[in-house]
């Protein structure tokens, strides 16, 4: 299986009230979690987005054990932009060119349009996905990029369970990057496609590996020593005992991919 490039920027009747957004007009829908802001969007479009993201929040909780953080609601509700067109998202949401949707985990925001590439199945699950983690451990702890890029992936099923294969073609092919490697890649726009497969392939395979082998109950306790100021290294030792530190952790999930 090739690896696929995997940017991505990086989301009843309608009850709607119009109001002013800069200099744009925007019409929005309400719900439980969430509220969603468009123009000339199809109606039905906003409503399928607001019930898939719906489904996501309820499923992302549940997939990283943390169902019993605060509810978003009321004010706390995440907000979805639904732009246009590409180049209205581009052009007025301040996007760069390539992108099909972006989140902004401190605002809880997410912007998109209707002709996204992949937005049901990746985009707006990945999107949430900071949201919901970053909400969680913190927006200020330091993390390593692929560690927080993996939590993303992990909520796109495509990609977390094609993950393991990519990184095992990438080892035959003498590609493969250790941890300590991946935690000093720098993503841009300048970015060569190759790598950015393979940065966000290996993201998706640690973190699915962590997941898998060592349970949620594991997990979610490393994520609760990051939020409350560990570091990374010291989070890893304390609640994964047999990893002291990341290359430790790389050794045993090499180990686990060439079985």
């Amino acid at each position: 299986m090739k690896m696929r490039t995997l940017i991505l920027g990086l989301a009843i009747l309608l009850n709607s009230a119009s109001f002013t957004h800069g200099k744009e007009e925007w019409k929005e829908y309400k719900r439980q979690h969430f509220i969603v802001y468009y123009k000339a969007a199809p109606q039905d479009f906003v409503q399928s987005v607001e019930q898939a993201a719906e489904e996501y929040y309820s499923e992302i909780t549940t997939n990283l054990g943390f169902t019993r953080y605060k509810s978003w609601s009321w004010d706390e509700r995440a907000r979805i932009y639904i732009y246009d067109n590409s180049d209205d998202y581009v052009n007025a949401g301040q996007q760069a060119g390539w992108s099909h949707g972006a989140a902004s985990p401190t605002d809880k925001v997410i912007r998109t349009f209707p002709m996204a590439h992949g937005f049901f199945d990746s985009i707006l699950p990945h999107e949430l996905g900071h949201i919901i983690f970053r909400e969680f451990i913190g927006f200020n702890t330091v993390i390593p990029l692929w560690f927080e890029e993996g939590i993303a992936m992990y909520q796109e099923k495509a990609k977390r369970w094609g993950a393991h294969q990519a990184v095992k073609e990438a080892m035959k092919e003498k590609k493969f990057m250790p941890l300590n490697d991946l935690t000093h890649v720098r993503l841009d726009s300048r970015t060569h496609t190759d790598l950015v497969n393979l940065f966000y392939a290996e993201s998706a395979s640690i973190v699915y590996f962590l997941m898998t082998e060592f349970g949620q109950y594991r997990f979610v306790r490393f994520c609760e020593r990051l939020k409350k100021g560990y570091g990374f290294e010291s989070a890893l030792a304390y609640v994964y005992v047999r990893f002291k530190t990341i290359e430790s952790l790389n050794k045993e999930w090499e180990r686990y991919l060439e079985k």
